[in-house]
C-alpha cells in the first residue's frame, strides 16, 4: 500500500507528527509526504489540498490518502467532492476503526486544531494506531459484516454513477485554481512519475496552457 500525506498549510506544524505516526503504525506501507510543511513558501487552502489528494488518488500514484485541516470536517467535506474520493472523519480512535473496517474508504480527515491540548498528541496516536491496526474492509460488528460490507459497494456504486470524471472535474475548473494546485510541485512530479495516463495527460495538458 502507498500511503500520501498531505495536510492544510494553516496546520503545517503537524506534518512531521502525521508523517511519523503513519509510518510508526504502517511499517509495511509506502508513505510518501507531500506536505505541507513549515518550509514551504507557497500556501495551500483544505480546498486546494482536496484537490491535490484527489488527483494523487484517481491517478493511482498512491492508494490511501491522511490529511487534515484545523477541524478536519471542511477537509472531509472538499475531499469527499472530489470522484472516486470516499473519505471519513477521524477524530478519535474509535472513529478511524469503523471507517476503516466498515466504510473501507481511501482517505482520512483529521482534526488538528481543535481542542489540541495535552491530550492532543496522545489521541491523534491512538487514532492513527487505531485506523492502521487491521486490514480495511472486514466489516463490523463481526456478526454482520457481509451485510455491512454489501452496503459500503452499494455507497460507492452510487457514488460512481453520480459523479463526474475526475478529468472532468479537472478540466471545468477555473484556470487559477489549477495554477495554484499546480504550483505544489512535488505532488505534480509524483504523480507525472507514478500516475495513471489519463491524469498525467490532463496535468501536462494544463501546464502546456499556462505556459502559453
Amino acid at each position: 500500500m502507498k500511503i500520501g500525506v498531505i495536510q492544510a498549510s494553516s496546520q503545517a506544524s503537524k506534518n512531521s507528527l502525521i508523517y511519523n505516526t503513519v509510518r510508526k503504525y504502517a511499517p509495511e506501507a509506502e508513505v510518501i509526504n507531500f506536505g505541507c510543511t513549515e518550509e514551504e513558501q507557497e500556501r495551500y487552502s483544505y480546498i486546494e489540498i482536496s484537490l491535490l489528494a484527489g488527483m494523487l488518488l484517481a491517478g493511482g500514484a498512491v492508494d490511501f490518502i491522511v490529511t487534515g485541516c484545523s477541524s478536519g470536517q471542511g477537509m472531509m467535506l472538499a475531499c469527499n467532492s472530489f470522484p472516486g474520493v470516499l473519505c471519513g472523519y477521524a477524530p478519535t480512535p474509535v472513529d478511524a476503526y469503523l471507517f476503516a473496517q466498515i466504510n473501507n474508504g481511501n482517505a482520512v480527515s483529521l482534526p488538528l486544531g481543535e481542542e489540541y491540548s495535552w491530550t492532543g498528541p496522545e489521541n491523534f496516536e491512538a487514532t492513527i494506531a487505531r485506523l492502521f491496526s487491521e486490514p480495511f474492509g472486514q466489516g463490523w460488528p463481526k456478526g454482520e459484516s457481509a451485510r455491512k460490507l454489501r452496503d459500503t459497494e452499494l455507497l460507492k456504486s452510487i457514488r460512481r454513477s453520480s459523479q463526474v470524471s475526475a478529468v472532468e472535474l479537472l478540466n471545468s475548473l477555473d484556470k487559477a485554481v489549477v495554477e495554484s494546485i499546480l504550483r505544489k510541485q512535488n505532488v505534480v512530479r509524483y504523480i507525472l512519475e507514478h500516475g495513471n495516463e489519463e491524469i498525467k495527460n490532463t496535468i501536462q495538458n494544463y501546464e502546456f496552457r499556462i505556459q502559453n
